[in-house]
């Protein structure tokens, strides 16, 4: 009786620490050199995960929840401030919806640590286990239209493996954190082997960083990214509206530029019903000027039984028709309602949450100059940033080679918290990625703009008002990445995890 009361309580010690380094390993992802720090992070997870020699199948996705949540709970935490704050839902409700998403992402951490119930093999184990925890990362980003956001790769581009994506993208960021976590555990039973794992691995992949796969083509781009501030909740107030609207006009005919962008929904009416005279105005500054602006609107799609909203960025460029892209990739319940969900987004109390979806081959925008060739634009509206694998076909899928990527956003449903950060550690894998600059524009932060290799080049502060003027260089060329896509590293992960069932068989 009293083994039993000591083994329930080591078992419940064991997956609070396991809560608690989950949080742990989000909250360093925030951190200067986070991509670093989540590594020896990981290990002790690994190490309080792997005690016992074969451990039983509910134990470990015990462990994997625990630790899952501790990660999701703290990671995205932000959600509640867009239920609470801005929707108005019940802080109790709030905290509960927050929990289970929290729940619903650690499902897969859970899945992937089940790898570890296999027989271990010291040379393959940390294989089979980063395997897994790609293709489980990857159902993740397509499951229910996907929800990937806080992996482990964005966190790398301020960690040892960030070179790996521009060939292989983050899930080989990912599989690369997970395999050298794993040896840095095994280092004790197997010095030999696994520093050298871990040498070669780091080593090799920072050579990588020496490649590169896209030049730049051109003169530079004058552009003026336009950060407005406005608060979310008070989007649907005429009165602000109105304040709004007069902003962005205002800041967009202050001054020229060969760009200027506004956030997502910075007008936030139908086009249909935005003032008489403001598009036309707006076109006649674009031709006066040689301007080119993309607006942040609300689309309307015509059928034959209804009108449609569309999350749209709409373009005007100097001699040119109006270009539009609307959002492919929408938001659960904040853009789109899921079947037999229409009761929670009611309760959520947000006008038109229900948009229309984009094509997946819509054409980049071309930025228009005179005498000189077009810059062809890749538009992204704030979520689309997370799916690198959508983006990257869409390059190369593209009609016109794609020089520069645009990502148009608005996180103040979202307050003062890590959302901006964590979104804009996302722009950043996605510019290591495509090899190519990214801009991006925002209503409350962060309006940057980003170089080839991800790094900032220049930003706004947070909660401020005002514009970023900037030169950037577009660049053509495309990287392995952009050709290949996830198929390479999910073909690895795949052969490795039947590798290792095989080998389970074999015992």
């Amino acid at each position: 009786m009293i083994d039993q009361q000591s083994e329930k309580l080591s078992n419940s010690v064991n997956l609070l620490a396991l809560f608690f380094l989950g949080a742990l390993l989000a909250a360093a992802a925030e951190l200067p050199y986070g991509g670093w720090i989540q590594i020896p992070v990981l290990s002790l997870i690994w190490w309080r995960m792997s005690q016992e020699s074969i451990p039983s199948i509910k134990n470990q996705f015990i462990s994997g929840m625990a630790f899952g949540l501790g990660y999701f709970v703290l990671g995205l935490w932000w959600i509640y401030i867009s239920l609470h704050d801005i929707g108005g839902m019940h802080a109790v409700v709030s905290c509960l919806a927050v929990f289970l998403l929290a729940a619903g992402m650690a499902l897969f951490f859970s899945s992937a640590s089940l790898s570890l119930c296999l027989p271990r093999r010291a040379y393959l184990t940390g294989l089979v286990l980063a395997a897994s925890w790609v293709l489980i990362e990857y159902l993740r980003s397509v499951v229910l239209t996907g929800f990937p956001w806080m992996g482990f790769a964005e966190a790398q581009f301020n960690g040892p493996f960030a070179p790996a994506a521009p060939f292989f993208g983050g899930l080989a960021c990912t599989f690369l954190v997970v395999w050298i976590s794993w040896e840095i555990t095994q280092l004790r039973k197997n010095i030999v082997f696994s520093s050298t794992c871990i040498i070669s691995a780091v080593a090799l992949v920072q050579l990588a960083s020496f490649w590169t796969f896209t030049k730049p083509i051109g003169e530079p781009l004058t552009v003026r990214l336009i950060q407005g501030n406005f608060e979310q909740s008070l989007k649907f107030n005429p009165k602000a509206i109105e304040e709004q609207f007069s902003f962005y006009t205002n800041a967009i005919e202050s001054q020229s530029a060969d760009l200027i962008i506004t956030p997502e929904t910075a007008y936030p009416w139908p086009q249909g019903n935005l003032p008489t005279g403001l598009l036309g105005s707006l076109q006649q500054f674009s031709t006066n000027t040689s301007s080119n602006v993309l607006l942040g609107v609300i689309g309307e799609s015509h059928d034959s039984t209804e009108v449609k909203y569309t999350n749209r960025a709409l373009g005007l460029s100097p001699g040119a028709p109006s270009y539009q892209y609307d959002k492919s990739h929408l938001v659960p319940f904040g853009e789109f309602i899921p079947p037999g969900f229409h009761w929670f987004v009611n309760a959520f109390n947000v006008p038109m949450s229900d948009f229309a979806r984009g094509r997946l081959d819509q054409a980049p925008f071309s930025i228009v100059r005179q005498g000189k060739d077009a810059i062809q634009a890749a538009i992204t509206i704030c979520y689309e940033d997370v799916f690198g694998g959508e983006l990257a076909s869409r390059i190369h899928h593209s009609t016109k080679p794609v020089n520069l990527l645009i990502n148009m956003t608005n996180l103040a449903w979202f307050g003062d918290s890590q959302a901006p950060a964590q979104q804009l550690r996302l722009s950043q894998l996605r510019s290591l990625e495509t090899g190519l600059p990214a801009l991006r524009a925002t209503n409350t932060g962060i309006t940057a703009a980003l170089g080839p290799d991800g790094k900032v080049l220049s930003q706004l502060g947070e909660f401020t008002q005002g514009v970023l003027s900037v030169k950037i260089q577009a660049y053509s060329g495309t990287t392995p990445y952009v050709i290949w896509g996830n198929a390479p590293i999910l073909s690895l992960a795949c052969l490795l995890l039947i590798l290792g069932l095989i080998r389970q068989k074999r015992i």
